[in-house]
This record gives structure tokens, C-alpha cells and sequence, in this order.
């Protein structure tokens, strides 16, 4: 049995939140961006599926090089986006829902625009100004190397030249992602200040909590040493660089944000969520990060890199169980989300529209995912079945890592593509009918296949799936925290057992195979007959009569 540690029951144990691209979900003011006003305007279909928060993605004042990854304003709204007002009509609405409300905060970087950057460009070296961030001389004749050789996530050198007050070649800066996003140096007590700062700030406006960008990393090398492999940030287009992430200070700040979030709630009883972005490079390094004074949870995203195998899939769930629910917390889990290719391509054929096979697998996964103990997190257009767009041309992409290397290798746009709402042709409702209103970025002809209409309509939809497995989830006392035990299965199948007698199976083959319960399924995600389990097939049951090998 890999069993979760009982606790006091809180919202956020085994809540589901819709993760929302504010950009690409719903434009109320016609000029091809979503906004604010339009997460509001969604609110209603958000409640109908059935999800118990929504993550918004950053909406603050930016110059929008990474997509308000680089913020210029931690305390604002971007115009683009709306305002402080709206902001506050969108939390009345969503509170008024039963729905909570988690801001994305960038604590690892913010733009070059930022004020305290611009203060530290017109400043002196070995300025405190300076001090906030990572300014070094250069090595070799003149200063004109960078100070080490690490390179940036995104492609190329992580350190960036500046020009002098006096006009000559001076320091170099540390950009983990781009150089319009130099990193904070939060061995300088301002940057914790500052931030203390701002997390009071939305916390007074009364959200739930905050989901994390790069949690594990803010902290550097105090030395900032050469990198025996400068270039595996890069070339994993993850945090793997140990000099540069997952530093043990880090954990400090941590403990110092779950003390500000339980202030708040103590004064009104509502417990707030931090939820980290966390990738490093086992199970039991993840579960540091939500020990019982840390982070309340941390994306377990080895369940979302896993191929779709069944033994990779039983691996990476058992560890999860046993090293992160072992601290007290519960595992996070996900699939999809801004930064990946959407399941319907990653577990099919990476062509225009998808394939049957990955769509299958996709609803497969799914249904695994809302069965496993812990939280989920949804991926907007994850409920719709939409495949990645994969054939944007070259002339409208505007992820930087393509910007910086040019490179289309795993580039972020084909999973922000705006939603299709309704209708035939683009902008399927998104944006309003205004003349010349188009998307940001240009929707296929197929995404009228997934309009959100056609889903709500058709009771086979990834759409009614996602509905159907969240309400059974809010109501069988067998599902969301608590505890799971494998059963023996025939190869290529995967199945478990939660709480009294709920049944998980999964079929990672093509070709069906009997089920572990002779019975109709409560749920499945596609239809199966009585003892047998399709291919690409995932089902529930509720029983005590589990068939065994």
C-alpha cells in the first residue's frame, strides 16, 4: 500500500486548478490579446467543468520579451490586460463561484525595465544598486569575456556586456533566460524585502496563493565557478546547471513566504497555496521543497516527461508517492501546461490536427492523472483535446528561445495558440468580430473541430470526459487525497486500487485486453465492454470484485 499522510482535510490537497494563458484564453476588447475581463467572461464555463481554482499566468506590467515572464511591475496591471480595477471585479466574480485564484510570481528574474535594473545600469560598479543583481567584471584583456561560461536556458552566453556612464565597455550582468531578464541576486536582503513586498500586496487584494516560476532556483554559486557543462541548461532547456539552481539558501525563502501565507490565514481562517515550479533531478530532492514549513505543493513534472509506457509510468507515480507524500504534502500532478507540447501530439504524430492514437492516449492519461491521490493541474484547451500547432511559420513565432537560437526545437507558441470558442473560422470566437481583429497568433483551420461549442455539444468530447471525471472526483470519497495499491496485470496495462474498491486501468497497448473488473466501467474514456478493456483505454470502476491473474 503507498498510502498519503492523513491530515486535516485543506482546499488545496487534492484541488484541481485550471491553469489560465491569460493572453490566449478570451479577448474582450478586440485587439487579438486576452485580458482580464475575459478570464471573467470564462468564469461561468470554468464552474460548469468543474475545477477548484484557476492559476492565472503573469499579467503584470511588462515589455512582454518572454510573455510577462519579465516583469516590470510586480504590483500593477499591464494595460493590455486590463487594471487594478478589473483585477478586483475578476477576484469578486471568482470567489463568488467557489472558485480560488492563484497569481504566477516571478521571483528569479524581472525585466530589464524594471526600475531597480534601470537604477542599477545608471549606477556605479560595486554599487548597492548593482548589488541587487549579478554585475561582475569581465575576464581577459579588458574585461571582454563574461565572468564564467555558463550559458542561458534559452540559448547563448547567460551574461550580457554594459556600456558605462563614460561610454566604455563596463560589467556584465547574469541572465539565466534572456538579457531583457537579469536575475535578482537574493543574497541582498532588499530583493526579500522587496518581495515580501509584493506578496503582501496581492494577498491584502485577497487571492488564494501563488504558483511560482523557477522555484528552485533565485539562489547562485556564491563563487559563480566555471560549469564543468555550461551548456546543459540549454541543451535540456531545463534548470540543470547545480551552480546555478537548487542552491540550499533557496529554501529559506521558502520557509520565510509559508510563514507570511500562514500570517493571513490565521487572521481569516482561508488557507493560502504556494505551489513551486520545481525541477531538479530526483523524487527525493522534489519533496525538500514541500516539507511541512516549505511550499504547500511543487509540480511533479516527471509524470508529464514520462513516454507513454506503462513500467515509466508506474515508476515515476511510486516514487512520487513514496519520497514527496511521504513529508506530509500531497503529490501535484500534471500533464500539460504553457512551457510543453500538449499530450495529443507528445503521445501521437506531430502533425496538424493530431492523430486518433495520441487523442486516445491523451483521454487515457487523463483519466490516470484525476485518479491518482493529490492535486491536478489542467492546461487550458487540455479539456478541449487540442493538439499542438505545429506548423505556425516561421514569420509569426514570438517564443524567445527561438528568437535567441532560431531554432524551432521545443519552442513554446504551438501550445499558446489562442482558444477556439465557437464558430467555423478564425478567430472562433475569441477575439470580437471587429474588423481587422485577429489572434495573436494565427489558429488553424482545424481548431474548429475543438471549439468549445462543439465540445459542450457533443456528450463524446475530451470536454464532457474532463467534466465527468472532475464530478466524480468531487464526489467519491475514494478519489483525491489518500492512498493507492497496484493490482497484477497483464503486460502492457497498468491499473490500481483507491480507497474501497475504485479501480484505475490503464491499456498503453493498441489491441484491448481483459479488464481487472468484469463490470461496465463508471467512467472510460472510450466506451468499453463489460470485462474488457480497449486499447489506448483508461476506465473506473467501483467494486469488490477485482479479477485477478
Amino acid at each position: 500500500m503507498i498510502s498519503q499522510r492523513n491530515g486535516a482535510r485543506r482546499w488545496w490537497r487534492d484541488a484541481v486548478i485550471y491553469q489560465v494563458y491569460v493572453r490566449s484564453f478570451l479577448d474582450s476588447t478586440g485587439d487579438g490579446i486576452g485580458d482580464l475581463a475575459g478570464v471573467r467572461a470564462g468564469l461561468p464555463y470554468l464552474k460548469k467543468l468543474g475545477v477548484d481554482g484557476i492559476w492565472l499566468s503573469p499579467f503584470y506590467p511588462s515589455p512582454q520579451h518572454d510573455h510577462g515572464y519579465d516583469v516590470a511591475d510586480y504590483c500593477d496591471v499591464d494595460p493590455v490586460f486590463g487594471d487594478l480595477a478589473e483585477f478586483e471585479r475578476l477576484m469578486a466574480a471568482a470567489h463568488r463561484l467557489g472558485i480560488k485564484v492563484l497569481l504566477d510570481i516571478v521571483p528569479n528574474h524581472c525585466s530589464s525595465e524594471h526600475p531597480y535594473f534601470r537604477d542599477a545600469l545608471a549606477a556605479a560598479p560595486g554599487s548597492a544598486a548593482r548589488a541587487r543583481f549579478h554585475f561582475a567584471d569581465g575576464r581577459g584583456p579588458d574585461g571582454a569575456e563574461p565572468p564564467n561560461n555558463w550559458h542561458a536556458m534559452f540559448g547563448g552566453p547567460a551574461w550580457s556586456r554594459v556600456t558605462e556612464a563614460d561610454g566604455r565597455p563596463g560589467q556584465w550582468y547574469l541572465h539565466m533566460f534572456t538579457p531583457e531578464q537579469p536575475d535578482w541576486n537574493w543574497r541582498h536582503p532588499e530583493v526579500a524585502a522587496h518581495f515580501d513586498h509584493v506578496l503582501r500586496f496581492w494577498l491584502d487584494r485577497g487571492v488564494d496563493g501563488f504558483r511560482i516560476d523557477v522555484a528552485a532556483g533565485l539562489y547562485k554559486h556564491p563563487d559563480l565557478p566555471d560549469s564543468p557543462d555550461p551548456e546543459a541548461d540549454a541543451r535540456a532547456r531545463d534548470s540543470v546547471n547545480p551552480l546555478a539552481w537548487n542552491q540550499p539558501e533557496v529554501h529559506d525563502v521558502w520557509r520565510h513566504w509559508r510563514a507570511v501565507c500562514e500570517e493571513y490565514t490565521t487572521r481569516d481562517g482561508r488557507e493560502r497555496l504556494l505551489v513551486g515550479e520545481v525541477s531538479v533531478p530526483t523524487a527525493r530532492e522534489h519533496a525538500r521543497y514541500v516539507r511541512p514549513d516549505e511550499l504547500h505543493q511543487a509540480f511533479f513534472f516527471d509524470l508529464l516527461s514520462a513516454p507513454w509506457d506503462p513500467d515509466a509510468f508506474r515508476k515515476v507515480i511510486s516514487e512520487a508517492m513514496q519520497d514527496i507524500a511521504g513529508t506530509g504534502s500531497t503529490v501535484t500532478w500534471v500533464l500539460n501546461n504553457h512551457d510543453q507540447v500538449r499530450t495529443v501530439t507528445r503521445y501521437g504524430e506531430p502533425v496538424p490536427g493530431g492523430s486518433g492514437l495520441g487523442s486516445a492516449r491523451a483521454r487515457a492519461a487523463a483519466l490516470l492523472m484525476l485518479a491518482l491521490p493529490g492535486a491536478a493541474y489542467i492546461y487550458q484547451g487540455e479539456e478541449l483535446g487540442l493538439p499542438e500547432v505545429v506548423d505556425l511559420p516561421d514569420d509569426v513565432l514570438t517564443d524567445p528561445i527561438f528568437r535567441r537560437t532560431g531554432s524551432r526545437a521545443r519552442i513554446r507558441d504551438g501550445c499558446r495558440v489562442p482558444l477556439p470558442w465557437s464558430g467555423q473560422a478564425s478567430p472562433f470566437g475569441f477575439t470580437p468580430q471587429a474588423e481587422g481583429a485577429k489572434p495573436w497568433l494565427p489558429q488553424p483551420e482545424w481548431f474548429a473541430e475543438h471549439a468549445t461549442d462543439r465540445a459542450l455539444a457533443d456528450t463524446r468530447s475530451f470536454w464532457h470526459l474532463y467534466r465527468d471525471g472532475l464530478q466524480l472526483r468531487a464526489s467519491l470519497p475514494q478519489l483525491g487525497e489518500g492512498s493507492l495499491r497496484w493490482l497484477d496485470t497483464p503486460p502492457g496495462v497498468l491499473a490500481f486500487v483507491r480507497g474501497d474498491g475504485l479501480v484505475c486501468a490503464v491499456n498503453f497497448g493498441t489491441a484491448p485486453t481483459p479488464a481487472p473488473v468484469r463490470d461496465v466501467p463508471l467512467l472510460s474514456s472510450t466506451p468499453c465492454e463489460p470485462g474488457v478493456l480497449g486499447g489506448s483505454t483508461a476506465a473506473w470502476w467501483i467494486t469488490d470484485d477485482i479479477a485477478t491473474d
